[in-house]
């Protein structure tokens, strides 16, 4: 490392002040503040003096989405080859997935690093960090059949709608992920629903047979429930994967269920929220009151309800179905969208626990919910900080003794 670090060293001048590249002093400063500590500290004012800045951060968080990334990407071969009926090994599963994901993967920092880059040469500031994250996130929540020119064009409109005409990192007021998600949910509902873009059914490798399948049945849990008939009795079995077998809550908590490539694995995802609050990365009351508000709501479903499927699903189910789960630990735990004060953050969480199961339940054209939940309950963070604090102002009003 020291030899790398005398190599950027050196480098600084020519990005420097009079340098020959001063004008990419930002895209320098990006580089070498991602491979090292800033050793420059606050001259005035109250600040915090700590070696974890918000790149540390971001990259924590990167580190804990990665077990969900990992078995994404083997789950996507798991699916596909179980579409196809033939027999293949572990590794060949993972291989295949890994180069499933990996162009979305590619495509989502390639298009959103480069907007933040132009801005931040545009402005002449640092670079901001926030998309190491999103840029990461984005993968996991899209269908793994999502074209690459759509994922390009809803990343693009994400990140400058939703972020950099707010200000950049830090002044979003939704998360840009999920914008991204929901940019692609509306302008492009084919690419979003159905059975088969839960599934890969492009095979363009040789060693898998270079197969293309058609007329098979991938729909995820949540979809078959959306459309069951009105009057549809729940029972077990009800819900089944793509050979047409029951799928159990074993199965949809280890993550063997169609779905988005980071959404499947509840499992996954919770070995993912033990590093964040190991870390103290992310607010363990959101986490909670988000399973909390989603169990409650589903349990009064579940005992006065409508008469269809959806609402008849025992609650525990709903918690490891879908995006629920992915939403609550990494979505709606973001910083920057989700409320500063504490009892704010319990309010946060019932309400996205609970409209994502309302929509899932009322709504059979939103199977999914937890999307719009988030996007929704990010319009009114700032508003539950602001009546915390207006609450708390008029508490201490009352211990004033009156003249």
């Amino acid at each position: 490392m020291r030899f790398l670090k005398n190599i950027v060293d050196k480098l600084e001048p020519t990005f420097s002040e009079g340098g020959k590249l001063a004008k990419l002093h930002s895209v320098y400063d990006g580089f070498k503040t991602f491979l090292f500590v800033p050793n420059t500290t606050s001259k005035s004012g109250v600040h915090i003096h700590d070696v974890t800045d918000s790149k540390r951060t971001m990259i924590t968080v990167v580190l804990a989405l990665v077990p969900a990334m990992l078995f994404g990407m083997w789950n996507v071969g798991y699916q596909h080859f179980l579409a196809i009926g033939q027999e293949a090994g572990f590794w060949m599963q993972f291989w295949f997935g890994f180069l499933a994901v990996l162009p979305t993967l590619i495509v989502s920092y390639v298009v959103g690093l480069g907007i933040e880059f132009t801005v931040a040469q545009i402005k002449g500031h640092e670079i901001q960090e926030g998309f190491l994250v999103t840029g990461f996130i984005i993968p996991l929540i899209v269908p793994v059949d999502t074209p690459l020119w759509m994922v390009a064009i809803a990343t693009a409109f994400a990140v400058i709608f939703a972020k950099e005409v707010f200000g950049g990192t830090g002044y979003n007021v939704f998360n840009v992920a999920l914008i991204t998600r929901a940019f692609l949910f509306f302008a492009y509902p084919t690419a979003m629903s159905g059975d088969q873009v839960w599934v890969r059914t492009r095979d363009a490798f040789w060693w898998a047979g270079g197969k293309a399948v058609d007329g098979f049945s991938g729909a995820t849990p949540l979809g078959q429930l959306s459309t069951a008939p009105e009057g549809t009795v729940y029972t077990d079995g009800f819900l089944h994967n793509i050979m047409g077998q029951p799928i159990s809550f074993c199965d949809a908590f280890l993550g063997f269920i169609p779905g988005s490539v980071g959404e499947t694995s509840t499992l996954a995802i919770l070995i993912g929220a033990a590093i964040l609050l190991i870390t103290g990365v992310a607010s363990w009351k959101i986490m909670l009151s988000v399973f909390a508000g989603g169990a409650i709501t589903a349990l009064i479903f579940n005992l006065w309800g409508p008469d269809t499927a959806a609402a008849q699903m025992p609650w525990y189910m709903h918690l490891v179905l879908g995006g629920f789960a992915f939403g609550a630990v990494f979505m709606a735990t973001d910083p920057v969208t989700s409320p500063r004060t504490e009892c704010a953050k319990w309010i946060y969480g019932l309400l996205i626990g609970a409209m994502a199961i309302i929509i899932r339940v009322l709504n059979p054209g939103f199977p999914e919910g937890m999307m719009l939940a988030i996007l929704l309950m990010n319009i009114f963070g700032c508003l539950f900080d602001y009546m915390v604090v207006q609450s708390n102002i008029k508490k201490r009003l009352k211990r004033v003794p009156q003249k």
